[in-house]
């Protein structure tokens, strides 16, 4: 337990805690909270585990994690801290709550000896300062489906069977793990959030129906009608393809929804769904953003983790301003797989941890934080071959959202 110097205590989260906790979240995230919701996150963060600040007996700020293990490029699973809940009190603002209960949750993420620390940002100027960098991006796309036409040198392969999303459970969770173990960025999904996506709560809909499905061997699309002025829209919850085969299927029957005016995804910016159709100005994208933001606990193991797409020899400078994960370290990578150590020679390429966050899951590119003066790099030659190494064959792309 700390004091602040203005009196704010800091500390772990007792069960009589729980009441201010559930107050302080509803009044920060603007949603009730059920019973069900709330036995929901004590299962997946443990009563105990949220370090929260304390204003008197008044929970005016809290942070947690989820115990998570994340794919990383080349297919390895890595443990990682998934952070969530983050508040701040609205009356309480401006006085270093945040950055006191961060530094004890990250103390005690290092203890823990997780390489990664993971978590969604509800602003994108918060955590960079805590050597948080946006690792994945999104791109919410619509389709006017009336006019969208696949083009003929696209197959049929069929496949696709429509299904009551909760009855065939077993297929749908056998096909995210498979897609899970593929993609970087996707995280192992526990029994207890499949539970709730196939409960399927009404306050949870967004204004939408109940969960329709399509089914492929190898893919499944979560989707829901929305009804507006314009006509309905199919509202694609989630969608999860493991082949190019089940991708055109699942996509071809989306589009065969006659009484749908517009389908709206979220598709990963490099997505061939444009390149399906005859015309692909008809995918326009809506808003284009980050999901999962990465901090490295441990450069040289997360280093280690992952494949690389070419051989490197280089040492590398990382600044990190928060805590002491940072340094000088020799990368080297032999047939994609890396050693990685301290060392004190001279560095080639210099970076803070944040940036190496958002190139560890190969979603960004070192070229282009070389062009924002945020990488530095001794030549053209060094930034070319670790701009190359960092790429990953699959997109990153976050499993689910917490």
């Amino acid at each position: 337990m700390t004091t602040t110097t203005d009196g704010i205590t800091i500390r772990s989260a007792t069960e009589q805690d729980w009441p201010n906790l559930i107050l302080l979240n509803e009044i920060c995230f603007l949603t009730p909270q059920t019973p069900e919701l709330t036995a929901f996150w004590k299962g997946m963060v443990g009563a105990d585990r949220p370090v929260i600040a304390l204003d008197g007996d008044a929970v005016v700020g809290a942070t947690m994690d989820i115990p998570m293990t994340v794919t990383v490029p080349g297919g390895r699973s890595v443990a990682a801290a998934g952070i969530t809940a983050v508040t701040v009190a609205p009356t309480h603002r401006r006085r270093g709550i945040l950055r006191a209960l961060y530094t004890e949750h990250h103390a005690r993420i290092q203890q823990s000896g997780v390489p990664l620390s993971i978590l969604t940002a509800s602003e994108g100027g918060i955590y960079g300062r805590f050597g948080y960098g946006p690792a994945t991006v999104e791109s919410t796309v619509g389709i006017d489906r009336r006019f969208a036409a696949l083009h003929p040198a696209v197959p049929d392969p069929g496949g696709v069977r429509m299904v009551r999303p909760a009855e065939v459970r077993p297929s749908i969770a056998d096909t995210y793990d498979r897609w899970q173990r593929r993609t970087p960025g996707a995280q192992v999904r526990p029994d207890c959030v499949w539970d709730r996506i196939f409960a399927d709560p009404e306050n949870e809909r967004g204004g939408g129906t109940s969960l329709f499905g399509l089914l492929h061997d190898d893919g499944y699309v979560l989707y829901r009608r929305v009804s507006g002025e314009q006509g309905a829209t199919a509202r694609v919850q989630e969608i999860r393809s493991i082949t190019d085969e089940s991708h055109a299927a699942l996509w071809r029957a989306l589009l065969g929804l006659d009484l749908i005016r517009r389908i709206e995804a979220a598709v990963v910016p490099d997505d061939p769904l444009p390149y399906l159709l005859t015309d692909s100005r008809l995918v326009r994208t809506t808003s284009r953003h980050d999901e999962l933001w990465v901090r490295i606990m441990d450069v040289p193991a997360a280093l280690e983790a992952r494949v690389y797409r070419r051989d490197l020899d280089i040492v590398v400078h990382v600044d990190d301003d928060f805590l002491d994960a940072g340094g000088r370290f020799a990368l080297s990578v032999k047939n994609g797989r890396a050693a990685c150590t301290r060392t004190e020679a001279d560095p080639q390429v210099v970076l803070d941890l944040e940036v190496l966050g958002s190139l560890y899951l190969g979603a960004h590119r070192a070229r282009s934080f070389a062009a924002a003066h945020r990488l530095w790099a001794v030549d053209s030659q060094t930034l070319d071959a670790v701009d190359l190494a960092f790429g990953s064959e699959n997109s990153a792309q976050m499993g689910w959202g917490f």
